[in-house]
């Protein structure tokens, strides 16, 4: 009788350790500092929680931005499949972490994400002779996205989509300016006559006034509230052609007819997002659109070639704070047609949150406009530094750790934090209060 009874003690210590372990064990960190072993796939985990109707809290310049979810076996189960690291907390612990990120002397803070944002990818349907970082990131990181492009912009689709990246693009129709290298390639050939074809069937005599009305409704987008994201030639020749709107800067192998010879003087400045007083490249056989890139000019050494995110205050500039989350402050740099901003030329409401002091140019920056924000992230392929037209694409499982391509992730739940219990409405400039 006394071993029978010894034996049902042991069973009940055991029935309620069983049950006592989910409280003891309640919350997943997966922390994003140097211990994770894949930080590129751990926001896609974040992703696939809010897809399934759970919320993540943001842990703001805590061990590299790690994130804070609800324990569950599946959820387990997913950074476990995934490849993604995780620490299993009990309830006092964190408590007890959150606490110590709330206390006002510790530059941390929590950002809870609430709703998956719905992403669009603006690319043109057919194949491209190069691919795009942030396509590549989504990919990996198993996040999903709809591909769209001038036709489901002209019929007011943009609408339904939170987030946009406008894919290694020119907007101002002039085919990427490889007229002088490219001219005989069949897929530059291709390219030109399927974008003529398409403008024609919009309604649009010209391939530059197509693009034109599309970069003024991403520009009405995001007054309504949209988030943008561009990198490589999207981001200045965005801009120029909205500079451009009332004027003709294509000269006659792009368009037909000659450019205004008074074009420059005719550019208006206040309807680009992020650069002003630019001079525009006139001549039709040079791979550049205007002075705002760096690329030509810039005598930066491969070797010596890297820019430092600037450290924002958590509590006081949540937005800019998420947008730089990292496990290090030094980026290798990389190339691109665009691949750095000309100081001189950006707006003084731009927010640059990344930068090559010594070169003096910007590589990220951001800023707000109406209801909605825009970033903008020079060169092409943060994993290869010189990324030519007809490379292969980055395989990568090869840098699942790599800091360039978490900045581009970071803006894909950056909208998923829009309005939340922290109660940022991007109402006033967006300055940083640690590095002036």
């Amino acid at each position: 009788m006394k071993v029978f009874r010894t034996h049902i003690f042991l069973l009940l210590l055991a029935i309620l350790a069983m049950a006592s372990k989910p409280a003891m064990a309640s919350y997943l960190l997966i922390p994003m500092d140097d211990t994770q072993r894949n930080h590129l796939k751990a926001y896609g985990i974040a992703y696939w929680t809010l897809q399934n109707s759970g919320t993540v809290q943001w842990l703001l310049n805590y061990r590299g931005g790690s994130f804070m979810i609800q324990h569950s076996s599946d959820l387990e189960a997913e950074c476990q499949i995934r490849g993604v690291g995780f620490e299993i907390l009990a309830d006092a612990q964190a408590l007890a972490l959150v606490d110590e990120i709330s206390q006002p002397e510790v530059n941390m803070d929590v950002v809870k994400l609430e709703k998956a944002p719905k992403i669009a990818v603006y690319s043109p349907k057919t194949a491209q002779p190069w691919d795009d970082a942030v396509t590549l990131a989504l990919t990996y990181a198993e996040i999903p996205y709809d591909i769209i492009y001038d036709e489901e912009i002209v019929n007011g689709e943009l609408s339904k989509y939170d987030w946009l990246h406008l894919h290694h693009e020119d907007f101002t129709g002039q085919y990427g300016k490889f007229w002088a290298s490219y001219r005989y390639a069949t897929w530059y050939q291709e390219a030109q006559r399927d974008q003529e074809q398409l403008a024609y069937k919009l309604g649009f005599n010209k391939v530059s006034k197509l693009k034109l009305f599309v970069s003024q409704s991403i520009r009405s987008y995001v007054m309504n509230g949209g988030f943008l994201f561009a990198m490589c030639s999207a981001t200045d020749s965005f801009d120029i052609s909205l500079a451009a709107t009332n004027t003709d800067i294509c000269e006659s192998m792009f368009d037909g007819d000659p450019a205004d010879p008074a074009a420059q003087s005719k550019l208006d400045f206040t309807l680009p997002l992020a650069f002003r007083n630019f001079t525009l490249s006139r001549n039709p056989t040079e791979y550049e659109f205007a002075d705002i890139d760096a690329t030509l000019t810039r005598t930066v050494r491969k070797e010596e070639d890297y820019f430092t995110l600037f450290e924002f205050s958590a509590k006081w500039d949540p937005v800019p704070t998420m947008l730089c989350q990292n496990h290090t402050s030094i980026i290798n740099g990389f190339l691109g047609q665009t691949t750095s901003f000309r100081k001189e030329v950006i707006k003084p409401e731009v927010l640059i949150m990344g930068e090559n002091k010594a070169a003096k140019e910007a590589r990220y920056i951001h800023g707000e406009l109406g209801n909605g924000t825009w970033t903008f992230y020079g060169g092409h392929d943060p994993e290869d530094y010189q990324h030519f037209v007809l490379d292969p694409p980055t395989d990568l499982n090869l840098y699942p750790n790599s800091p360039g391509y978490r900045l581009i992730l970071n803006n894909i739940l950056f909208p998923a934090a829009k309005k939340n219990a922290i109660g940022f409405t991007y109402s006033k400039p967006l300055v940083p209060h640690w590095h002036m």
